[in-house]
């Protein structure tokens, strides 16, 4: 049976049928949900994708934190469901708690649009298992609100615990504490970073790579073998 994986769209979400289109390329059927919708329709994962959900008024992602989507987001997450948060999809998974930290803005005050090098730190979570730790991919980017903070015991927290899942390399983007482009929760279900995998799948478009395939081939290996 093939695998379901759902992604949400809020008010404001940009880059939803991007990471349709992902889904799709990787043999995955995707599944729309709609914020205002509690019921996940039985999807064996989440992805919250990026853009700028409710305009990212107050902060971004905060609005986002209480629509009633993430209401069972949250709980199901918190019970195993695989999420990944993409860019604004991070920032909305920091505000629910699913992840430590927060999302602050660019330390330059400027949006940025780039194609990113990082290393991958964690290749064992439900997300990244078709990585391999230490590898160096590149994925664009692009935030207004990216920089990771965190206060410096949940920094070493994540460190020693190997919950850094992704690293800036060559050059740091927004000014994220410890150079840090995403992280993931103890159980390894729940994934953030803030560059946007969903626009490197196919050479022709795009970064012009696939090095954001994996995520979502990752994925889909986890559910076939759960």
């Amino acid at each position: 049976m093939t695998a379901r994986i759902g992604v949400v769209t809020f008010p404001g979400s940009l880059d939803d049928r991007d990471t349709q289109r992902a889904i799709r390329l990787a043999g995955a059927e995707p599944v729309a949900l709609w914020h205002k919708d509690k019921d996940l329709h039985q999807v064996d994962a989440v992805v919250l994708p990026g853009g700028f959900s409710y305009g990212d008024y107050l902060r971004a992602g905060a609005i986002s934190r209480f629509s009633p989507v993430m209401e069972t987001v949250i709980e199901q997450a918190k019970a195993g469901l695989p999420v990944l948060g993409i860019c604004n999809g991070f920032q909305i998974l920091t505000e629910a708690h699913l992840l430590p930290g927060g999302m602050l803005g660019n330390d330059h005050l400027h949006f940025i649009c780039r194609d990113q090098k990082l290393r991958v730190e964690n290749a064992e979570t439900s997300w990244t298992g078709d990585y391999r730790a230490g590898q160096e991919i590149h994925i664009p980017l692009k935030n207004m609100d990216g920089r990771y903070v965190a206060d410096e015991y949940t920094l070493d927290k994540l460190e020693a615990e190997g919950r850094v899942v992704f690293r800036y390399r060559d050059f740091n983007p927004n000014g994220s504490l410890r150079d840090i482009a995403g992280i993931t929760n103890e159980a390894g279900n729940v994934v953030g970073l803030m560059p946007h995998p969903e626009h490197a799948v196919e050479p022709l478009i795009g970064s012009g790579r696939t090095d954001g395939l994996p995520f979502f081939t990752s994925i889909l290996k986890k559910l076939v073998t759960a």
